[in-house]
């Protein structure tokens, strides 16, 4: 009846906020046929730090690529999700769904098993990325990202359903609302050329994608070419945002620590300190 109030049991994924307030509820269905509701909230969100009060230690420079999905400007890479079980997985489901008799019991029972892998694939990549954002936007006071153009990189040739499966712009959005959370600064900044320059002397050198060496004939700067654009990214994010810094602090930043590599799978099963642990680690 209408105005009746009903009583939903539902199991919370995590406890909202006590300073949260409700402003939307949101019910669908997935195609999995289980049931969501989503809390829409509004809560006070932490004041991100001045500028002028930002030490540029504090900060982190972020490439994203297809072989690392992230190298920062600290010397930290994190793998690729590996979803190669997953995608197998699919591709078994879909045949049987293929087989099966349209819109019969079977097919119906089919389809379902197929929209959970896609599901658990979804969330896999969803989870993957908050981890990843909760940890560079509570550790730093400002992290810079490219502000990479993914429609045109996915209309030029080559590697394309890579470029789509890695979801780029997905996290940056998931890491501009971690940055709310956390009062973190997060910049985009102009990615054209962050591959080529010298994070030392700026001097452009053309690679080749296999190439995975920065090696600079001017000034003798050899490091991973990934890293390289990083400290290139963190030196154009402080810039971007007004922080005052030294010269050749990328230079100090790059000879400081030993690259890390860090296994996405740690970070999915063990969340983000992993990261911290890895990174101290080198120091």
């Amino acid at each position: 009846m209408r105005g009746e109030t009903i009583d939903i049991p539902i199991r919370l994924h995590r406890d909202l906020p006590d300073d949260a307030e409700v402003k939307h509820v949101s019910v669908k269905q997935e195609s999995t046929g289980t049931w969501y509701a989503s809390f829409d909230v509004e809560q006070e969100e932490p004041e991100k730090p001045d500028i002028e009060d930002i030490d540029p230690a504090d900060t982190v420079g972020i490439d994203l690529g297809v072989l690392n999905f992230i190298y920062d400007s600290d010397g930290r890479s994190v793998d690729r999700l590996n979803l190669t079980d997953d995608r197998e997985q699919l591709e078994r489901e879909q045949r049987s769904l293929s087989r099966k008799e349209y819109e019969s019991n079977n097919w119906e029972k089919q389809r379902q098993r197929v929209a959970e892998v896609h599901m658990d694939m979804r969330n896999k990549k969803r989870d993957f990325k908050h981890k990843l954002a909760r940890f560079y936007t509570s550790e730093y006071d400002a992290v810079f990202v490219e502000d990479l153009n993914i429609k045109g990189m996915l209309e030029a040739d080559g590697n394309a359903r890579n470029k789509a499966d890695v979801g780029w712009r997905d996290f940056i959005r998931v890491l501009k609302h971690h940055g709310r959370k956390h009062g973190c600064h997060v910049v985009e900044v102009e990615p054209a050329g962050t591959t080529k320059e010298c994070s030392r002397c700026g001097v452009e050198t053309e690679k080749p994608l296999w190439v995975r060496e920065h090696s600079c004939p001017s000034c003798g700067l050899e490091l991973d070419r990934d890293w390289n654009a990083a400290l290139n990214i963190f030196s154009r994010g402080l810039e971007e945002l007004g922080v005052v810094h030294s010269e050749e602090m990328p230079v100090e930043t790059a000879t400081a620590v030993d690259t890390v590599s860090v296994s996405a799978s740690r970070v999915v099963e063990a969340g983000s300190p992993c990261l911290k642990e890895a990174a101290s680690a080198a120091e």
